[in-house]
């Protein structure tokens, strides 16, 4: 099994991948549970605490993992190479994503 999750074609090993995943995941949920907490009323502010709650202890579940070496055991105290990673990963895609949106609206504005 270590020998499938070693590396992948692109460069970034299959344990960095899920170290990143955990911490862009968990980033995400603490902010769609600020966010729900904030503008939510009821039960949806309670949800809203507990997708914070959540976020919080995966991200530093996933962090601890990491630094460690249980994720990724060659990678041990990089944490904060990683943290920059996953940062540059999520400018990436935003851009990207950006991008993509601009292009395809001005396609279709100009048709």
């Amino acid at each position: 099994m270590i020998g499938i999750l070693a590396t992948t074609d692109v460069g970034i090993g299959a344990w960095q991948f899920l170290a990143i995943f955990l911490l862009v995941f968990a980033l995400f949920m603490i902010l769609a549970g600020i966010f729900t907490a904030y503008f939510g009323s009821g039960k949806s502010r309670t949800v809203g605490v507990a997708l914070l709650a959540a976020g919080i202890v995966v991200g530093l579940l996933a962090a601890y993992s990491y630094h460690t070496g249980w994720i990724d055991p060659h990678q041990s105290g990089r944490l904060g190479a990683l943290v920059w990673e996953s940062f540059l990963v999520i400018v990436a895609a935003v851009i990207g994503a950006l991008v993509a949106v601009g292009i395809f609206l001005v396609a279709i504005m100009k048709s």
